[in-house]
């Protein structure tokens, strides 16, 4: 049972997972990294890097509300080397983290919004919530890609680019999660998550 305190917590950390490099660039693990990058576009600012929070920054408004946003540049499983010193340098609140990753459970062209839980054997994950001192609670907006169908394969699949039509249902999730994100940012997950669970699946 999700707390009523989570449902209403606003956002002031928008966080999207990847690894560094041209190598990696649009590879499927990176889906989060795409969404912030899609979201900074959307809004005409730029991310900097900021060497002091192991990341690229920026900072924008949705719906009266400043925002922080945030890409590491460190690995995948290092990404808590960037949240964990972001959140203690402007003080911010676990709950008012979105953590925005790709996800093997969800099919291409899918995405979910989440309030805490494990890291279900996603390594970003894993290392932000250990980084934060094993709290959970902050948001997740959980990008699908779809599973190879083998465990053995996961790895070489999530660090693939996706095929042209798998990408571009990839970029229409992106795109309705953008949607549904001033709700979220105002604390209005309900709603939130109502508009992007209908309308969040492209066909």
């Amino acid at each position: 049972m999700r707390r009523a305190s989570a449902l209403d917590a606003p956002l002031d950390l928008i966080v999207g997972l990847g690894n560094p490099g041209p190598q990696y660039d649009r590879t499927r693990h990176n889906a989060g990294a795409d969404f912030v990058n899609a979201l900074a576009q959307r809004f005409g600012v730029t991310l900097k890097q900021e060497s002091k929070f192991s990341g690229f920054t920026a900072r924008l408004t949705i719906g009266g509300r400043a925002v922080r946003l945030l890409i590491p540049s460190t690995f995948m499983n290092h990404s808590g080397r960037a949240v964990a010193p972001l959140a203690q340098f402007y003080g911010l609140a676990v709950r008012n983290i979105l953590v925005v990753h790709d996800e093997l459970d969800l099919p291409p062209g899918t995405a979910r919004l989440k309030i805490g839980g494990g890291h279900g054997g996603h390594n970003g994950l894993r290392d932000i919530i250990s980084a934060l001192g094993n709290q959970r609670d902050f948001a997740r907006l959980r990008i699908g890609i779809g599973h190879p169908g083998q465990a053995d394969d996961v790895v070489a699949y999530v660090l693939r680019k996706a095929p042209h039509e798998e990408q571009l249902l990839i970029d229409t999730s992106i795109d309705n999660a953008i949607a549904a994100l001033p709700d979220a940012v105002s604390g209005n997950w309900n709603s939130a998550m109502k508009a992007l669970h209908t309308n969040g699946t492209a066909i």
